[in-house]
């Protein structure tokens, strides 16, 4: 696809031919999209989109307002008028920022293992104090676009507005949180307390990654979600 200022951006698509569409968004930032494709089987159209900057896609770095410029361009392409986001890492918190900026656009998200609106040492030196134990994931990333993205994420969570906003966010939300993830759990936490249609789900004995190291978790996770949102019983209530 090309975005509205000409740059060709690269979009895998998965899925059936359904009338549903699903986006889903990978960590970093600056990250080539490493989440996995859907099956044949899945009940929607999923598209992941590689980042403006990153892997095959055109342009450089650039900002969270432009990421979902692009998102918007590549929702407007494919002529869905609403569609599921569902976002890993650092793509969750972009899909819940999408769904702040343009809620007419969103249907629901899947937000899983996001670090939440927050820049906080605490925060951080518990996570640099368990990141050695992470299991290592080699994905390929672009550190200037992952600079750039960075940067500008910190200043949009400082609008003051923000919090006002998400309380009164009218779409629903299902934060997930893996239950062997290294990065304390209070921010996700606390966004679900505060969203009004948030709710939390914990996967046990997963680590962060666990679209790499539990494919079969990962794949029942994503298949209960359009299940449940496909029966309209709302993207956000709770997974049991």
């Amino acid at each position: 696809m090309r975005a509205d200022d000409g740059v060709e951006l690269v979009v895998r698509r998965s899925g059936s031919a359904a009338d549903a569409t699903l986006v889903q968004l990978s960590g970093g930032p600056g990250c080539v999209n490493y989440l996995p494709d859907l099956g044949p089987e899945a009940p929607v159209r999923a598209l992941s989109p590689e980042p403006r900057g990153v892997g095959s896609s055109g342009g450089g770095p650039h900002g969270i307002a432009r990421a979902m410029a692009d998102l918007e361009d590549l929702r407007r392409t494919v002529g869905t008028e609403r569609w599921l986001v569902l976002g890993h890492s650092f793509g969750a918190d972009l899909a819940l920022a999408y769904a702040v900026e343009y809620p007419g656009s969103v249907a629901g998200v899947l937000a899983v293992c996001g670090t939440g609106i927050q820049n906080d040492r605490d925060w951080k030196a518990a996570y640099e104090a368990g990141r050695a134990a992470e299991p290592a994931v080699d994905i390929e990333y672009d550190e200037a676009v992952h600079r750039s993205l960075t940067s500008s994420w910190r200043r949009w969570i400082k609008r003051p507005d923000l919090l006002a906003r998400l309380s009164r966010l009218p779409v629903p939300v299902r934060f997930v949180l893996a239950g062997g993830d290294v990065r304390p759990s209070w921010p996700i936490e606390q966004l679900a307390a505060l969203t009004p249609d948030g709710s939390l789900h914990r996967v046990p004995a997963v680590p962060h990654d666990f679209w790499h190291t539990h494919p079969g978790v990962w794949r029942r996770l994503v298949a209960e979600y359009l299940a449940v949102t496909a029966a309209g019983r709302g993207a956000g209530r709770p997974c049991r």
